[in-house]
């Protein structure tokens, strides 16, 4: 039998008080390569040389023992060391002058020879001894590693069940988890008539946390912040996690008032803790958005409550932050936001299907009576060919970021409008409405420029407004496109000039060519001695800074007399005319019927 040399390399032990036999086979096995062997007089020895290897027995090749070692019980100890199936199996081959006295037991890796000793045999015997140990040693580190792969397929699956329903950072319920078990609440409080509500809790500006220190240190923060609300709610109030910063705490079958003070506490709490990132202090704060469950009317579907009590959230946000809000239906923003949701697709479908179209107000020189450009104005046309008026749908454009698609469009179809009007009319100038964003689309200036080249329209028959309101926000910015935009010939307008009480401050600097002066000094500018003062000192500070005015919402004779007086040089309003289109096919509109108004041929009695 062929032995390989790992197996040689065993720990053999010769057990034999025959010093000259224990001699004779110690000498036998090292010519044949056996490299590590040990002898022991009598039983205490074995125990002795074993006990080093107790947890790596592995290295343990046999024990060779006579039958009749002093302190030595050589039955019992052959059928415990060489009787386990695991990897600790030592096996014995016993040497005896009694062949009779066989004791082993099946299982036990054993074997008996005779005296005297045929160590041909011997050698077989031990080669044969050291492979079944090997192999069983084999087998059993195969059966520990299928068992522990499935141990620990056991604990994947166990926590794969865990964070379907729950979330792994916190441990909180996930959103599913948190629906499917609100909608059981939501039954059986609909049924009995129970109270609650659900609380709609973000951390304020935690994105920043995330930027400033990375997602690790947000992480820790997030679980401190949960670990104090924690404390704060009852075992069997549901709380979930719904986003990276957002949580919802449904807290069943509690009156107004304590629902209140809990969310309170949680606000509190948190904004009084502090939270560490090295020698980094933080304070947080929550915004918390509640909405009570009415037993009036009924709430089936969990998306329903969450939403309403999202929004009271969100109108904790708008109103500072750091602060409770109640969900009302009555409130503006909610109404806005319903609003929204019912004018988004049509703003988007007027935009593709041409549902959208100009209409041309005039503006006048009050001095010579003659038209010095026309207003472009948005409409939408809406079902059985109603016309819907901008008030309706530039406030959701601005707020669901539509508004810049609508400013685009107006630029290039006013542009269009003027390319293709007829020669006859190339004293035709526009004025275009700009929305309060508008200069926040980096796009906006090369559609202008890229515009004016396609279609060789003269830039100086185009005058952007946009409102003094706006301007005034972001005055930078908007002074810096309003300079490029006039770089390409283009003039400017500012509207509702007076409606920001700052003007006279920004007037000095701000590079626009007309003031448009609110509506709301010129309808009672006859009789109302405050609105004759400030008009006219609009006019006299624009004349001073070499700029025009434009007086909105001319509507009188009168009022065309008294604005001539203070030295107003353009109006606009009913008086001149309303904003007028002509429509052909439907949509487009008819360039070669486009003419002015015919009662501005009476314009010039009016005001002379």
């Amino acid at each position: 039998m062929v032995i390989c040399e790992s197996l040689k390399e065993k720990i053999i032990i010769i057990a034999e008080h025959n010093e000259a036999l224990a001699e004779e086979i110690k000498t036998y096995l090292e010519k044949h390569g056996f490299s590590n062997i040990r002898l022991a007089q009598d039983g205490s020895k074995i125990y002795e040389i074993l006990r080093p290897y107790y947890n790596d027995p592995e290295k343990i090749g046999l024990v060779i023992v006579n039958d009749k070692l002093p302190q030595c019980q050589v039955k019992e100890m052959c059928m415990t060391l060489s009787s386990p199936e695991d990897g600790s199996t030592i096996p014995f081959v016993v040497v005896d002058s009694d062949t009779e006295d066989c004791y082993f037991d099946e299982g036990c890796l054993n074997h008996h020879i005779s005296i005297p000793v045929n160590f041909s045999e011997l050698l077989i015997v031990i080669g044969f001894q050291l492979i079944m140990k090997h192999e069983r040693f084999l087998r059993h580190n195969q059966e520990e590693r299928l068992i522990n792969e499935l141990a620990e397929r056991k604990v994947v699956d166990a926590k794969l069940k865990y964070l379907v329903v729950h979330d792994e950072l916190t441990g909180l319920l996930n959103r599913q988890n948190f629906e499917r078990q609100l909608r059981l609440i939501l039954n059986r409080s609909n049924m009995l008539q129970q109270n609650g509500a659900l609380l709609f809790i973000d951390i304020d500006r935690f994105t920043l946390i995330n930027e400033l220190e990375g997602y690790e240190t947000g992480d820790r923060i997030l679980v401190e912040m949960v670990a104090i609300i924690r404390k704060l709610i009852a075992k069997n109030d549901l709380f979930a996690r719904i986003g990276s910063d957002e949580f919802c705490l449904f807290i069943e079958n509690q009156s107004l008032n304590k629902i209140k003070n809990i969310a309170e506490k949680i606000r509190s709490s948190i904004y009084e803790s502090r939270f560490f990132s090295g020698d980094v202090c933080y304070s947080m704060s929550l915004s918390v958005g509640y909405a009570a469950l009415n037993t009036a009317t009924a709430v089936y579907h969990p998306s329903e409550i969450i939403s309403r009590a999202r929004q009271a959230c969100i109108m904790a946000k708008e109103n500072g932050r750091n602060m409770i809000w109640e969900y009302n239906e009555n409130d503006t923003t909610v109404k806005e936001r319903h609003k929204d949701i019912y004018w988004v697709p049509l703003i988007r479908s007027a935009l593709l299907e041409k549902n959208f179209f100009l209409v041309f107000q005039p503006v006048v020189d009050l001095n010579t009576g003659d038209v010095s450009h026309y207003e472009v104005l948005i409409r939408m046309r809406g079902g059985d060919n109603e016309i819907i008026y901008p008030g309706e749908f530039i406030p959701v454009a601005e707020r669901m970021g539509l508004i810049h698609s609508i400013d685009q469009w107006v630029v290039e179809k006013a542009i269009d409008f003027i390319a293709e009007l007829p020669a006859n009319k190339s004293n035709v100038s526009l004025a275009i409405n700009l929305s309060s964003v508008a200069f926040q689309d980096d796009s906006l200036l090369p559609t202008i420029q890229q515009k004016l080249e396609l279609t060789w329209v003269d830039a100086s028959r185009i005058t952007f407004e946009i409102t003094e309101t706006a301007a005034i926000d972001s005055f930078q910015q908007t002074r810096d496109m309003i300079t490029k935009i006039r770089a390409l010939g283009c003039k400017f307008a500012l509207d509702d000039f007076g409606a920001g009480f700052c003007s006279f401050n920004y007037l000095k600097t701000f590079p626009v060519d007309y003031l448009k002066i609110d509506g709301q000094f010129i309808q009672n500018l006859t009789s109302d001695e405050t609105d004759q003062v400030l008009v006219k000192s609009m006019a006299e500070i624009a004349k001073q800074l070499g700029k025009k005015t434009i007086a909105e919402f001319v509507e009188t004779p009168e009022t065309v007399k008294k604005l001539k007086e203070m030295g107003v040089n353009l109006g606009q309003g009913y008086l001149f005319g309303k904003p007028e289109v002509n429509l052909l096919a439907g949509s487009s509109i008819s360039l070669q019927s486009f003419k002015e108004p015919n009662h501005l041929k009476k314009i010039t009695s009016l005001i002379n």
